[in-house]
């Protein structure tokens, strides 16, 4: 997954009519082309254009290049931020919990990757040197916090309980197995 930086927006005096095109790419940390390619994909047109035709932004359309911003830093496609920005408000929920759902997922693999390397390296030490706790880590710290097998399993049950799925996500990040993970679950709910 690629990560777009965006630089904040400056915050400008209110604007006096509208902005050039270079005006509005350096408050946003954008380049020029950037904003050429949003206008030939319909996403930020220019609410104007001057006499020689060079294209002028409002307030408004700084506005709408903020929100552009915003969603392309969460990672959303242009074709799913096109949809938000020219759809009714309701939209805008659904596509965000999309890309959530797609997010877990996607640190779920990362997770998996992480469990798989560290095996693959045999160094036990890069526990220690990565953040990645395991399920030998886990039960590790519970059992120095004092909690013995009942305990465990009264958390476990607490946990399941409360959230299945959170629990059910948790117990995938310490690089269980699912036929493990399955089984911890049932055992949870007894």
């Amino acid at each position: 997954m690629t990560t777009v930086k965006t630089k904040r927006p400056t915050p400008a005096p209110t604007f006096a009519g509208s902005i050039s095109i270079g005006q509005l790419a350096k408050r946003f940390g954008l380049s020029r082309s950037t904003l050429l390619y949003y206008d030939s994909i319909g996403l930020l047109k220019p609410s104007a254009r001057s006499r020689a035709n060079y294209r002028r932004y409002t307030q408004e359309d700084a506005g709408r290049l903020e929100m552009i911003c915003m969603y392309r830093q969460i990672g959303l496609s242009m074709l799913e931020i096109g949809e938000i920005l020219n759809s009714p408000k309701n939209s805008v929920h659904d596509i965000l919990e999309k890309r959530l759902l797609s997010l877990a997922k996607e640190i779920g693999r990362l997770r998996e990757q992480q469990h798989l390397i560290i095996r693959m390296l045999g160094d036990r030490s890069l526990r220690k040197r990565i953040p990645v706790l395991d399920k030998e880590g886990w039960i590790a710290l519970l059992r120095a916090v004092g909690l013995n097998d009942d305990a465990m399993h009264k958390w476990h049950q607490e946990f399941e309980k409360f959230s299945p799925l959170l629990h059910k996500e948790f117990l995938e990040g310490l690089g269980i197995s699912a036929e493990e993970l399955d089984l911890i679950r049932q055992w949870a709910q007894t």
